[in-house]
């Protein structure tokens, strides 16, 4: 009988494929690098913050996302040291604004990778294992799904607005803006409304205010990745605190 039982057994997946990080994992290297931009002693240092994101997101197989990310901050500190050269209000100004776009940039940049690369099961199954409230892991679960299809909808009425000559750029705004407003923007609202009804119904409706502990396919756990990548972020914001 025990024979049988484990030829009828059926595989279990474990979700590692390569380069894979705990749930749990993100969320610690995503305070790490908040506090790390938030207490940057330099620029110098925050170029090391992005080029280490941008090393954490080539592994996480996000290879485009990460190196236009990268050259767009690139852009970014260049246009800070040209402002820093200039004098009076401008660089006041220039200065101001650019300085937080580097506080917040470096956050956003790995923010995007880390939802990306999460699955929606991956991460309520990390926080019932960690035993977090239902009040914080039900929003950020419905977030999580809430942003990819607000994307689609963005990209959908984008391209059948192209077709009346209308795009959501600076100079269709300030040539029709009323016709912009009206067939993009009021559209997208909406629809991210509606969305947003429909995905709290649907993940009430698959049991996700079940207080009995969930089961997943995944096998959630640490592993030498999560150490690793850990231990870089880590260092990073201990070299920039000493």
């Amino acid at each position: 009988m025990s024979r049988e039982r484990r030829r009828l057994r059926m595989p279990v997946d474990t979700g590692r494929t390569g380069f894979w990080i705990d749930p749990r994992t993100k969320m610690v290297i995503l305070l790490l690098c908040v506090l790390s931009a938030a207490m940057a002693p330099s620029l110098h240092y925050e170029v090391l913050l992005v080029l280490l994101i941008t090393c954490f997101g080539i592994a996480c197989r996000k290879v485009r996302y990460s190196i236009i990310g990268a050259l767009a901050y690139a852009a970014v500190y260049f246009l800070t040291i040209a402002a820093l050269k200039t004098h009076g209000s401008v660089q006041v100004m220039l200065a101001a604004f650019l300085g937080l776009v580097h506080k917040v940039y470096p956050c956003g940049i790995l923010s995007g990778i880390l939802i990306s690369t999460t699955k929606v099961g991956e991460f309520l199954s990390a926080m019932n294992r960690s035993h977090v409230s239902q009040k914080i892991v039900i929003p950020v679960a419905v977030m999580m799904r809430y942003i990819p299809t607000v994307r689609e909808d963005w990209h959908f009425i984008k391209d059948a607005m192209k077709m009346r000559d209308i795009s959501p750029s600076l100079k269709s705004f300030l040539t029709h803006p009323g016709m912009t407003v009206e067939c993009i923007y009021v559209p997208l609202m909406m629809a991210a409304s509606k969305t947003a009804d429909e995905l709290t119904v649907a993940s009430v409706t698959r049991g996700i205010e079940n207080p009995k502990p969930r089961t997943s396919n995944v096998q959630i756990g640490f592993g030498v990745w999560d150490v690793v990548v850990t231990a870089c972020f880590l260092a990073l914001f201990l070299a920039g605190q000493l």
